[in-house]
């Protein structure tokens, strides 16, 4: 079998990619993510997504398939990043709070060997639920939000920020399992298990999309 790799640091990656059933080994390569002045999100994230795959095949010696992945938050026309400290995190819950936003996660699998690339997206509509003032205090002195784009994880029980949600929830997550499933399917990569059950026990979330994303379909 043709060696997986996945390149990023992120821990929610990597839970996410052992839920495939297929060996693979971590090697991120940092890449300046900076955006290009007026760059568009959907243009951010594809070309970002892109350097970690080409940094990574830019080694000597390496083989293999690699996966990059990227995910970005968009409000309006507005990339929310990590926030820089505590008062940014505020902020950015407070701007978030009670209407929908965007959460975007681009993929490339780069084929090493014979250069062959495919390239992903996945879009989902996030709505947030009207969450209150103390509970944004508390969540944000959990040292939580630090590490997240949008200083949110969709994940998290404690503050549990979304609500009447109907996409992708590993997306949002950073790594949309299914649509990495039908991208390495273009390279004759099968999962060895039902991938879209995996996901779905392991984030305790009934994903009412899984099939038409599978079939093909551009949804997240």
């Amino acid at each position: 079998m043709i060696e997986l790799v996945l390149a990023s640091s992120s821990p929610r990656r990597k839970q996410l990619m052992a839920l495939l059933g297929l060996p693979y080994s971590v090697r991120p390569i940092p890449v300046d993510e900076s955006p290009h002045l007026a760059e568009q999100p959907l243009d951010y994230v594809r070309r970002v997504t892109q350097m970690k795959a080409e940094a990574y095949a830019s080694q000597p010696g390496v083989t293999g398939l690699v996966i990059a992945a990227d995910t970005i938050v968009v409000d309006g026309s507005d990339i929310l990043g990590k926030p820089a400290d505590r008062q940014a995190a505020i902020d950015m819950l407070h701007r978030l709070r009670g209407r929908a936003h965007v959460v975007c996660t681009a993929l490339v699998v780069y084929n090493l060997v014979t250069r062959q690339q495919e390239c992903d997206l996945c879009t989902s509509h996030v709505p947030m639920r009207s969450y209150t003032d103390a509970e944004i205090e508390r969540y944000v002195d959990s040292g939580d939000p630090m590490d997240k784009a949008g200083a949110y994880a969709v994940q998290h029980k404690g503050f549990h920020p979304v609500e009447a949600f109907t996409g992708c929830y590993a997306s949002v997550m950073g790594f949309p399992l299914c649509h990495v499933t039908r991208t390495l399917k273009k390279f004759g990569v099968q999962p060895q298990v039902d991938v879209p059950a995996a996901c779905q026990s392991c984030l305790e979330y009934r994903c009412p999309i899984h099939e038409a994303v599978l079939k093909g379909e551009n949804i997240g």
